[in-house]
């Protein structure tokens, strides 16, 4: 109800002054003057308004970022995101002070150079220096940030991940992720379509003995903090996107084909419940691609726990293959 009476009085002021200025429009009409004439004290108090708007302006932007800049990014919870979050800074600070500077120069222009009875305009066609500086300077900051981006991607994509990483599959399919673990031996057991099952859904093959040991998991799956993890992503159906938005990280999930995608985890899940003081907090494994009707609710908890309880959860998992048994492949 307080809002409807604000929006209404907003609405009734609004009328009051286009009817105050119709009343100095009538009012200059009757002293025989030309209201829809411009004049100069009209382009200076133009001008005027110019400077108070941009100062207004300005204010505006600055109490946002005040007010909600620490909502632009959650904190990011791995070593690429750090390096990723720069980055992206790094590129909100350049945009910043062009905007700063170039609408500072629009509204002191309009300000400055308003329009004044019997003064023209110079005509001023060409500068070459001019034009050397606004191409130059625009392409040696292009080329920083270029540099800057194929450095962070080289590492991020290109660099392999460590011999000692931790590896773990995401599989994904309508409507769902399953995480899979290389047990002891820290190596995926072999997987085949054909083997898929109600039970086995990952269709991992129980001839190959690299595989016993799997661990096969749904709803959450759990991570180290200060261990490199890598990933390496399926697809049953259609394409999907593993998007891990507090880690930075995002990798399709491509049928016929494993895609992969690394990071070493910086902070735990109890760590971030304390500094974003929400004990329901969770880190999210998210489908980014829209894959179906259900694409919404394909989502996946992820934990990051310390090390030593790390170590504590999977030695509480049973692997798919308790009791191996031959012969189930071909």
């Amino acid at each position: 109800m307080i809002k409807f009476l604000v929006y209404v009085a907003l609405v009734l002021a609004a009328v009051a002054v286009a009817q105050i200025v119709r009343v100095f429009e009538l009012a200059s009409v009757l002293k025989g003057g030309k209201p829809n004439d411009i004049t100069e004290n009209d382009n200076k108090m133009n001008g005027r308004f110019m400077m108070l708007f941009m100062i207004l302006f300005y204010g505006f932007c600055f109490w946002q970022v005040y007010e909600y800049g620490d909502k632009i990014l959650p904190e990011s919870a791995s070593d690429i995101g750090l390096e990723t979050d720069w980055l992206l800074w790094f590129n909100m600070l350049i945009i910043s002070v062009v905007f700063l500077v170039t609408n500072g120069l629009l509204f002191y222009f309009a300000y400055k150079y308003y329009g004044r009875d019997n003064n023209r305009a110079t005509f001023y066609p060409h500068n070459n220096k001019l034009e050397m500086i606004w191409t130059v300077v625009p392409a040696i900051v292009l080329l920083a940030i270029i540099f800057l981006g194929l450095k962070l991607w080289n590492e991020i994509v290109m660099t392999p991940p460590k011999s000692d990483a931790l590896v773990i599959e995401l599989y994904a399919k309508q409507f769902d992720w399953t995480a899979r673990y290389g047990g002891k031996d820290n190596t995926l057991g072999t997987v085949n379509y054909k083997l898929i099952t109600g039970t086995n859904v990952v269709g991992l093959d129980s001839a190959d003995q690299k595989g016993w040991d799997d661990l096969i998991v749904r709803n959450e799956f759990h991570i180290p903090k200060g261990r490199q993890v890598s990933f390496q992503i399926r697809s049953r159906d259609v394409i999907h996107s593993a998007y891990m938005p507090h880690f930075r990280q995002q990798m399709n999930a491509v049928p016929g084909m494993v895609t992969e995608m690394h990071f070493v985890p910086i902070l735990t899940t109890k760590e971030m419940r304390e500094k974003t003081h929400n004990n329901k907090f969770d880190f999210i494994l998210l489908c980014n691609k829209i894959c179906g009707a259900s694409h919404y609710n394909m989502q996946m908890t992820i934990i990051v726990d310390e090390p030593a309880d790390y170590e504590t959860w999977v030695a509480k998992q049973q692997a798919f293959f308790a009791k191996p048994v031959i012969g189930m492949a071909n």
